[in-house]
């Protein structure tokens, strides 16, 4: 594991405290931060060095997303299971030789997606699954930022360099919570931009995915929108439900306020998402619904139990295949 904002923020919170991890080590090849976080990890100066040590078992590839099928090939050569940060590779072909790869040296190819775990994709979850809202009819998934300014890091903004842009950054949180919920669509199409001044890079998408019985899900995300309306809306034959986009985790993290910590990955008062529903003479009666609390524990758990008691991992190799096609376009 890398120890950048990735390694730091999405991943040696929960491996530290979950029961079933130790954090032995990360690689830090110039500046050693872990150290100060979490007193006794080794600092590796390289990948081998971290390969080659026989008590780890896990590896977890967060680094950028073209280098993602050649870590993950190296580990599993090695006899590591391995967590690889979205995307998982470049192609589908790539995909699908890290999944054969596992089962040949027989370890777990496990994929990161933590947004399963988003206290308000968890209570849009809870609101499609009560069935309040009838059949389905459309659903708007959006994840939207207002960034004008190119990223410093090169690798994020060259179109030399594969698996870069929008769609393969935040594209794969929005596929797979919709690949959750409704699995694989009929058809879909896909609309790509790029307005930031002098981008190589997509930076706008939309998904329209056509599913059974005429439901329509449409995934949209942006980065420049300066106004955000709201992440979560859908529509059903007896009701909507709208959300905003506001899971405190990634920010409670980055400000070292860890999973164990009171209050953490519960929404602020005020954030609750609004159903809509349909009464009798037509009135609507409208009711805020609370949140859910936000874990991505959960996703480390799932983790745990799938090396440990070959649980089937939630993010299945049949899932990520299907993001994979869709990535591509």
């Amino acid at each position: 594991m890398a120890y950048g904002m990735s390694g730091r923020v999405f991943h040696a919170p929960f491996i530290a405290l979950h029961p079933g991890f130790k954090l032995k080590a990360v690689v830090e090849r110039h500046e050693k931060k872990a150290a100060a976080d979490h007193p006794g990890i080794i600092s590796y100066n390289n990948v081998d060095e971290l390969l080659n040590d026989d008590e780890i078992e896990l590896i977890i590839v967060n680094t950028p997303g073209s280098t993602h099928f050649e870590l993950a090939t190296k580990a599993l050569e090695a006899g590591k299971h391995v967590l690889i940060e979205k995307p998982i590779a470049v192609t589908s072909a790539e995909t699908k030789a890290l999944f054969d790869l596992g089962r040949t040296v027989g370890k777990h190819v496990m994929v990161y997606q933590n947004r399963r775990w988003d206290s308000d994709f968890v209570s849009v979850k809870k609101v499609i699954d009560s069935g309040r809202l009838g059949e389905l009819i459309e659903v708007h998934f959006r994840f939207d930022r207002y960034k004008t300014t190119l990223s410093p890091k090169l690798f994020k903004e060259s179109k030399s360099v594969p698996a870069n842009g929008l769609v393969y950054d935040l594209g794969p949180h929005l596929l797979d919570q919709a690949i959750s919920l409704f699995g694989k669509p009929l058809s879909y199409e896909r609309t790509t931009g790029i307005y930031r001044e002098n981008s190589e890079v997509t930076d706008y998408f939309n998904y329209h995915l056509k599913y059974p019985h005429q439901l329509n899900v449409y995934l949209t995300s942006c980065l420049l929108i300066a106004q955000p309306i709201p992440s979560f809306v859908v529509h059903g034959t007896l009701g909507s439900f709208i959300k905003d986009r506001v899971d405190t985790q990634e920010a409670q993290l980055d400000n070292s306020i860890w999973p164990d910590a009171p209050g953490y990955g519960i929404e602020p008062a005020g954030e609750e998402g609004i159903l809509v529903t349909i009464g009798v003479d037509n009135q609507k009666i409208k009711e805020k619904v609370a949140s859910e609390k936000g874990n991505y524990m959960g996703l480390f758990e799932a983790v745990y139990h799938t090396i440990r008691n070959n649980a089937l991992y939630p993010i299945t190799e049949e899932h990520i295949a299907w993001q994979m096609e869709m990535l591509k376009g």
